[in-house]
């Protein structure tokens, strides 16, 4: 508006220059980013320019903040804009830098168009990570897709292929993520997929011969081969030797979307020693030493190894997120075969690192991370700006929230990380739907229903009885709806 005449006037150039929304939205809280996004995205997709004052248009920070909108908003939101795919051009004389800047109005409007059709419809998981209060606890199971589950068996028969070989097609890893879905009401998709694909990406061989666990046919002999391998551009690498993995991820939110199950998918990597301790040539059933071996004879190598690895990690699971994934989850699945002094020598730094770089990259995407046998570990992990913190079997439920609640203050993320497990798969394979229903209670009132994702403290093993598994999925849901019911009863009464 002209001040001194109070008559609207045409700017020269569709841009508003706005550093205080730029500001708020780029130190958002979880209530503010939605409204804040939202604002933002409508006046880009009326054709205005948003700017911060350094005159650098700020889109990645539009994007972070519509990763956060809630379904009800994003309902309003696409009413609010039906053209969203427009852009308006002005028939003045169009100079090459206006002409810039439309194209980065259309692209903007496409990316948040695009995050409104990714964004899933049931949140609850998503919120639980973030921390925030849910009306039940969301649960998923580790390896809910596979061999537990007559479908998938009966699947691999029908196709003629094998584990390996079902991972190499994008529409056979969909189907086998979708399976589970099918079967059992839990709240998130998780990428149906191995821990070790990155060292094949790396010209590692692995073989899964039936009753010999992992083998790698050619393991790292020395620093010699670590020089040798080349990951100097990460991205690169990623997109050309991982290309079928990332493929299948779209197939798979496009499952979802058919089959009316719009609920988060996973993305997920293993951990850089877990990747190593492969590598190298250690073995869950020989060569258990073999990591380390390595960390005694060959020091400077391990570290230049695992920073390597931690390169390849960082590219794959932001891809991941670039393909559809709504959470990541990082796996230290060979925890138990470090020491507690090398673990925090060697390879928490490089946690810390994928962390940072993950939350740089993509901040409003949660991280979860599981140092199974490594609970040690879970103090450092929630200090390195996770969201998600995973306790395995052999972890004190009361002991591990006490702890974790008592040292908040230093998170990264201003609160205590959300917390994930730790049922035992072992009482999904004997027994009756009644006693599963009474460990998750046991576990529920030990947690308590809230800042949790329900899950196993280690991953299903292919003996669990699926009647068993159906109950524990439907026990968590049931009985932390009960318990929030009553907290909230007894809240009303005391006010």
């Amino acid at each position: 508006r002209d001040t001194t005449t109070s008559s609207l006037v045409s700017p020269p150039d569709p841009v508003v220059m706005n550093p205080l929304l730029h500001r708020s939205l780029r130190r958002h809280s979880s209530r503010t980013a939605p409204l804040l996004a939202i604002g933002l995205a409508a006046l880009s997709a009326c054709g205005v320019l948003i700017a911060t004052s350094r005159r650098s248009t700020n889109f990645d920070a539009l994007e972070r903040g519509m990763g956060s909108v809630s379904s009800s908003q994003r309902s309003a939101f696409t009413t609010m804009i039906p053209n969203a795919g427009y852009v308006q051009r002005r028939q003045s004389s169009s100079s090459s830098s206006h002409t810039s800047r439309c194209n980065k109005m259309e692209s903007a409007k496409r990316a948040v168009v695009s995050v409104l059709a990714q964004a899933p419809q049931h949140d609850l998981l998503l919120r639980a990570a973030r921390g925030e209060k849910t009306e039940r606890t969301p649960v998923w199971l580790f390896r809910q897709a596979g061999r537990h589950l007559p479908e998938y068996n009966q699947y691999k028969k029908d196709t003629n292929k094998n584990f390996l070989q079902l991972l190499d097609d994008p529409k056979d890893v969909a189907e086998v993520t979708m399976q589970p879905l099918r079967r059992y009401d839990v709240d998130a998709a998780i990428l149906f997929s191995d821990i070790l694909v990155v060292p094949e990406a790396l010209d590692i061989n692995v073989d899964m011969p039936g009753g010999k666990g992992i083998l790698v046919t050619n393991p790292i002999q020395g620093p010699e081969d670590v020089a040798k391998i080349d990951v100097s551009s990460p991205r690169k690498l990623v997109e050309d030797r991982l290309s079928h993995v990332l493929a299948a991820l779209p197939e798979i939110k496009n499952s979802l979307k058919k089959e009316n199950r719009d609920i988060p998918l996973i993305g997920f990597s293993a951990a850089p020693f877990t990747l190593m301790f492969y590598m190298v040539g250690g073995n869950t059933r020989f060569n258990q030493t073999m990591g380390e071996q390595w960390f005694q004879q060959y020091p400077e190598a391990c570290d230049e190894l695992l920073g390597k690895l931690s390169d390849v990690i960082v590219e794959y699971m932001s891809l991941q997120v670039e393909k559809g994934a709504d959470l990541l989850q990082l796996f230290e699945a060979m925890g138990s075969y470090i020491s507690e002094p090398n673990f925090k020598k060697f390879e928490m730094k490089h946690l810390t690192n994928i962390a940072s770089r993950l939350k740089e990259k993509h901040p409003d995407v949660p991280l979860m991370v599981f140092a199974r046998g490594a609970q040690y570990a879970n103090s450092d992990l929630q200090l390195a700006g996770y969201d998600v913190v995973t306790l395995d079997t052999e972890a004190d439920r009361k002991v591990e929230v006490e702890r974790l609640e008592a040292e908040k203050g230093q998170a990264p993320i201003g609160r205590r990380v959300t917390l994930q497990g730790n049922f035992d798969p072992k009482l999904l394979q004997e027994g009756t739907p009644e006693t599963v229903q009474a460990a998750v209670k046991e576990m529920l009132e030990e947690f308590g229903p809230q800042s949790l994702i329900a899950n196993l403290g280690e991953g299903l093993s292919g003996k669990e009885d699926p009647v068993l598994v159906k109950a524990f999925v439907d026990a968590i849901h049931a009985t932390s709806e009960e318990m929030n019911a009553k907290a909230a009863t007894a809240a009303t009464a005391a006010a």
